[in-house]
């Protein structure tokens, strides 16, 4: 990478990249940063696995006003000067569902319905599933094509739930195990913060080595990938930090301001 790289295209992760899980704070050194790099005419995405309902206020508190948002790992794109979708992917999640019930005994589960909520079969945490919750009957919660699906195999490991699917082939989706809890993100087959960060960025006409990406979870590894420039936020797992161009800070310490600093100074 030259050292007058300045990316055209920059692609931000939420949780643990600009907010700070600990404390559910993005700083005032981020929120700078943010605006730095906006002013100096980069094209912003936020990429998040968060729904469009939980995206929005991530948006309003960054001050953003223009361009777009991918949301559920690339399933929904929207516009952020309208803050509306304008397009959706979905997949037939009924045989996914079952499949994870028979290897996930005592899962929960969320089917995202986009700008309304979640139909969901038992309550989720409030500060984990954003939006308005509907209690849904099993058989009835993928009757509908859905763009997310949610697992939360609850009072388990991470680790033992990515152990437990690791050999387990679910149709026509493509599935995410979160780093940090014990939840299984579903969303259609070939889908990926990558691959929707790739359309947009043909659509846009922005030369692939002008892309910036940051992250820190497992559904951060294919946009991390397709960036001319991907950075791991520093607590992130191992694996993915092994992956990525560089490892900036951790969110607590403000890596994701220091790091576009130094882009647009």
């Amino acid at each position: 990478m030259s050292a007058d790289f300045k990316p055209e295209l920059v692609a931000l992760d939420i949780d643990g990249t600009l907010l700070d899980p600990e404390t559910d704070t993005i700083s005032a050194a981020v929120k700078d940063a943010v605006r730095r790099a906006a002013e100096g005419g980069a094209q912003l995405v936020v990429a998040t696995g968060r729904t469009f309902l939980g995206t929005v206020p991530v948006l309003d508190e960054l001050g953003l006003t223009s361009g777009f948002a991918l949301c559920s790992n690339g399933a929904v794109l929207v516009d952020v000067a309208r803050r509306e979708p304008v397009s959706v992917a979905s997949f037939d999640a009924t045989p996914v569902l079952r499949t994870l019930r028979e290897h996930l005994p005592g899962s929960i589960y969320a089917a995202e319905d986009v700008g309304v909520g979640n139909l969901v079969s038992a309550p989720f945490d409030p500060e984990k599933l954003h939006g308005p919750q509907r209690l849904t009957p099993l058989d009835e919660l993928t009757a509908a094509p859905v763009p997310r699906l949610i697992a939360e195999w609850t009072g388990r490991d991470p680790a033992e739930l990515a152990t437990t699917l690791a050999d387990v082939r679910l149709p026509q989706c493509a599935i995410t195990v979160d780093t940090y809890e014990p939840w299984v993100t579903v969303v259609p087959e070939g889908l990926s913060k990558g691959a929707a960060l790739e359309k947009l960025r043909t659509e846009l006409g922005i030369a692939p080595d002008r892309t910036f990406a940051a992250g820190d979870g497992t559904n951060d590894f294919e946009m991390l990938s397709w960036a001319a420039r991907g950075v791991a936020m520093g607590q992130a797992p191992l694996d993915l930090r092994a992956a990525a161009d560089a490892t900036i800070g951790t969110v607590a310490d403000d890596g994701l301001a220091v790091e576009l600093n130094r882009l647009f100074t």
